[in-house]
């Protein structure tokens, strides 16, 4: 099961900030999850931003967010990254015009071959996540939900997503094999105690999305080389076409 720190190794340092990303490096993490929002640059322009919850109404702290560029260089050379675009009604607006897409998809490019197999995009907005589908049919997409109902697997699969993401709290074997069998990965979101963690991986969730990707990589028996981390295990972050 891969470990996926949340917002970077959320618990030992700032979220959605470089220092978190490279500490879930260095603790061993196979991949982290990051934010992505289109805000003001504050000169008339817009720049992408690091940012879980609505933006803040004032530029000064708008400013002081991580920039994505900064946060992918965090990253290192070998973690698995799901970006996850915000763009909900329910969580701070809804664009239509999906203008927060075309940067996101240009910043991934940017890194060139060496990370195509390192990228998963998900959204709670399914429309946002079709989009970047159509428009960048390389990188492999994910929905995310709350509930992984019958519902829910069969809009992935037909809009040709390869993983689902769904609450931890949702999940159980069934829900799990249910997904398995309509050719989606599971990638949940956000379990922090040992015990629920060993449960997800007895259920064959393939990833699991945490604030302490060090407790969980103790919980599961991952072994460390040299005190260096061991590389990030093969990407099962979902099906390509």
């Amino acid at each position: 099961m891969n470990v996926v720190g949340h917002r970077g190794a959320s618990r030992a340092e700032r979220e959605n900030t470089p220092p978190a990303f490279a500490v879930a490096d260095e603790m061993g993490a196979d991949g982290v999850e990051l934010d992505v929002r289109l805000a003001s640059d504050g000169r008339g322009g817009s720049r992408l931003v690091l940012c879980h919850d609505p933006l803040p109404e004032s530029q000064h702290e708008i400013d002081e967010l991580t920039n994505v560029d900064d946060a992918f260089d965090a990253c290192g050379d070998r973690m698995l990254v799901n970006v996850e675009i915000k763009n909900s009604a329910d969580d701070g607006g809804f664009d239509p015009t999906m203008a927060v897409v075309a940067p996101t998809i240009a910043a991934m490019r940017r890194r060139g071959p060496a990370w195509s197999d390192r990228w998963l995009i998900s959204s709670f907005s399914l429309r946002t996540i079709d989009h970047c589908r159509a428009v960048a049919p390389e990188f492999m997409t994910a929905f995310l939900v709350f509930d992984p109902s019958d519902e829910a697997i069969a809009l992935a699969v037909d809009r040709g997503h390869g993983s689902i993401h769904p609450w931890d709290a949702k999940l159980d074997a069934d829900r799990v094999d249910a997904c398995h069998r309509a050719g989606l990965a599971v990638n949940t979101w956000t379990c922090n105690e040992p015990a629920r963690i060993e449960e997800l991986a007895a259920m064959g969730v393939d990833g699991v999305c945490t604030d302490v990707p060090d407790v969980a990589l103790d919980t599961l028996g991952r072994e460390r080389v040299d005190d260096r981390p061991v590389p990030a295990i093969s990407p099962r972050w979902g099906r390509r076409d």
